[in-house]
């Protein structure tokens, strides 16, 4: 029987847990990373250090633009499912960058995708994002939502994807389902994204910047939550599917800053300028759909998993 699943970006926050899960669950998994500057390649190795040697697991270190050994990967070792999580991330960096978006998010999952439809790949689940609602009224937000409003090219790119994957469900009957995720958070964090960069800033004393003085509100999910329901996706043949994966409980950014002075013990430098337009003023996931589907129960209240990222900071970077 074919156990081996394949994960695109392997060595990242969600990437990494994600091989662990599949890794204790009996598979065989196929991790593909190019390990790239965007943020530290070294954070990266230590995302993989516990699993790399795993004798069930295989290291690609391969970029998804690279056609032709994307093809080789998918032909070398006919993955039953997919978790596709590479990507050029975070909102903000995208303004301005629109090609680079455009070529990694949308080309390189192209290359995935047509990979998958050759090898006779049985699931692609693909990372969306929740920033894809963008301004919209609707709360919460839930799934039927046309989202055809972007606020950028990050999640531009995304609902790209999103259409595309419709196109290989039409055309070759290929299971695909798109998951939105909101604001994850947790140990191996990357350092551009908010929660980690709170931590980081009120354990040295630097300034945050707090848009709307932290009068927008988002909804936190951790890692150990949107790993269980991207892995029930990936064991789970759905046609075509759209799926939030949140947590359903937006939370203040303000409060969220109170929770992190509390865990470390000294107050937040706050710069609170106006928020920019690439920014919703809340995100807020309708996860009815998740329950329903993939058996999606989110476990852990924003202190826990803010003590949980707390506990890795000091130990990656404090000694």
């Amino acid at each position: 029987m074919n156990n081996t699943v394949l994960i695109t970006g392997a060595a990242g926050l969600i990437g990494s847990h994600l091989c662990q899960v599949k890794l204790a669950q009996g598979c065989r998994v196929v991790g593909i990373d190019n390990f790239n500057d965007y943020y530290s390649p070294k954070q990266k190795r230590a995302n993989v250090a516990d699993f790399v040697n795993h004798e069930a697991f295989t290291l690609c270190e391969t970029d998804i633009r690279d056609t032709d050994a994307v093809n080789a990967i998918f032909e070398t070792h006919k993955p039953k499912a997919v978790a596709h999580l590479a990507a050029m991330a975070n909102v903000r960096y995208s303004i301005g960058r629109t090609p680079l978006y455009s070529d990694v998010n949308i080309t390189g999952s192209v290359n995935l995708l047509e990979a998958a439809h050759k090898a006779g790949t049985g699931v692609f689940a693909f990372a969306s994002t929740s920033s894809i609602y963008g301004k919209t009224q609707q709360l919460p937000f839930i799934e039927t939502d046309p989202c055809n409003l972007p606020l950028s090219a990050y999640p531009a790119s995304k609902k790209a994807v999103e259409l595309l994957g419709y196109t290989y469900h039409n055309l070759h009957g290929m299971n695909f389902t798109a998951l939105r995720f909101f604001s994850v958070y947790g140990p191996r964090a990357r350092p551009d994204m908010m929660p980690f960069m709170v931590t980081d800033r009120i354990a040295r004393g630097d300034t945050i910047t707090l848009f709307d003085a932290g009068d927008m509100k988002r909804d936190w999910t951790y890692v150990d939550d949107i790993v269980s329901g991207v892995s029930a996706a990936m064991d789970t043949p759905l046609g075509y599917e759209i799926i939030n994966l949140g947590r359903g409980e937006p939370v203040l950014m303000k409060d969220f800053v109170t929770i992190v002075e509390e865990l470390v013990g000294k107050k937040a430098v706050l710069d609170t300028p106006p928020a920019p337009a690439s920014e919703p003023k809340i995100t807020f996931a309708n996860v009815d759909k998740a329950r329903k589907l993939l058996g999606y129960a989110p476990q852990t209240a924003i202190a826990d998993g803010l003590e949980k990222l707390w506990a890795w900071y000091q130990q990656q970077y404090m000694g």
